[in-house]
């Protein structure tokens, strides 16, 4: 669509809103300001650069579509070329063991901020922040389903180490990017059958959990973030890091939770989970996947879920105090789609809940006009949402409609292809 097109379309949009109460003005800049986390590991399958090892701890991407990033080269260049295709400015989302070690062996106890360096130049100089992860899986001392709540001292101590480490990482790209890095700690532990005692491992957990978090690290350069899980591959009836556990331990401790879509009941929604917990923690992060079944983590949609989740955020008036990261990876489709198709329905919608007329639903509620409020949310469902945000791609020079599936194309010919 021509930029003459999208713009008269958007004016028309823009009186249709008008008409309910809603700024699309003020929705557009709104999204200028909302940075998602996009995880770097949708581009090589959750591979790393640390060694050739299998892919454990309950993690598993399937398919083998070719033109993977083998490289951390290949890897910067395929985001730069996803995100070329996103509107707006965004973060980037590390795992430890996607470290540069110049080809020496590091171990995890061993990583230090200076193996993460050309990441760190990289985002400067495409002026974006970086987020971090742990890696406490894919590693011998994992082999058997536990880490940080281990029985042996020793395999403890060295996740503890590890965690330190990923600690003054995480604060390292904080403090030379100028933006708080988010640091989430989730690990894999857990049993596939039932254990004996649930309990020793919790124990074990906190006090790992404890020693890791002693240092009072500075949160304008790195934030602490906790996330839970309800099951895995391998831990199907007894994770250690459960909501209920993490929960607790965030709300105890003054570390940040983190809720991932796909880590509940398959019916269960983290949307609603949000205002239930902002009254008591100042911070929240949230992993949007889709999970079909289980948590399979397959490619955002901009589905009811979704919208959800991004509605919650908006009525709670709450973006600036709920962050925002990406959790999928599809090896069976073009990596570059996955990650812009992905994005952009996350995008889409935060968007669609922007353009929500909220100050009518609300007015109706308080009202008693509970039909009003159904008719309301009924009728915003088809007002020309894509026009609004045709006209945010627009503005952020990105290719409006279907256009940027051409160009995803044109790099899997000419730059993907190569790689088989």
């Amino acid at each position: 669509m021509s930029d003459q097109k999208t713009t008269q379309a958007y004016q028309l949009a823009r009186e249709m809103y008008a008409a309910v109460g809603v700024d699309t003005e003020a929705a557009i800049a709104r999204m200028a300001e909302i940075e998602i986390s996009i995880h770097c590991w949708q581009g090589d399958d959750v591979t790393g650069f640390e060694s050739a090892g299998p892919l454990t701890g309950g993690i598993m991407a399937t398919g083998n579509y070719p033109g993977k990033a083998r490289t951390p080269d290949e890897l910067r260049a395929d985001f730069e070329k996803a995100y070329a295709l996103i509107p707006g400015t965004h973060r980037f989302n590390l795992h430890a063991m996607y470290l540069e070690s110049g080809g020496k062996k590091v171990d995890r106890d061993e990583v230090r901020p200076e193996h993460f360096q050309r990441w760190i130049d990289w985002a400067k100089g495409l002026g974006i922040g970086l987020d971090f992860n742990p890696t406490f899986f894919s590693h011998p001392k994992s082999d058997d389903g536990f880490t940080l709540s281990h029985r042996d001292p020793k395999i403890r101590a060295f996740w503890v180490e590890h965690g330190k480490r990923c600690r003054e990482i995480a604060a390292a790209m904080g403090r030379a990017l100028g933006s708080p890095c988010m640091n989430n700690f989730w690990i894999p532990d857990g049993a596939k059958d039932h254990p004996a005692d649930r309990l020793v491992h919790r124990e074990l957990l906190i006090e790992s959990l404890d020693k890791t978090f002693a240092e009072k690290l500075d949160e304008k350069e790195t934030v602490d973030v906790v996330e839970s899980k309800l099951f895995g591959i391998g831990s199907e009836t007894y994770v250690v890091g459960s909501h209920e556990f993490y929960l607790a331990y965030a709300l105890s401790r003054g570390v940040t939770l983190c809720m991932d879509a796909g880590h509940y009941h398959p019916t269960e929604s983290i949307a609603e989970k949000v205002s239930a917990l902002l009254p008591f923690l100042p911070r929240l992060l949230l992993h949007v996947s889709r999970p079909i079944r289980w948590d399979s983590d397959h490619v955002v949609l901009f589905d009811d879920e979704t919208r959800a989740i991004m509605r919650e955020i908006t009525r709670a008036n709450a973006w600036d105090r709920v962050d925002v990261a990406l959790d999928f990876f599809d090896a069976s489709i073009n990596r570059i789609e996955a990650w812009v198709i992905g994005t952009r329905a996350a995008l889409k919608s935060a968007l669609f809940a922007l353009l929500e007329p909220t100050a009518r639903l609300i007015d109706a509620e308080t009202s008693g006009r509970l039909g009003d409020r159904l008719a309301l949310i009924e009728e915003a469902k088809t007002l020309p949402f894509g026009a609004v945000w045709d006209e945010h791609c627009r503005r952020s020079d990105v290719p409006v409609g279907v256009a940027w599936i051409d160009e995803a194309n044109e790099y899997e010919r000419t730059v993907l292809r190569s790689r088989a």
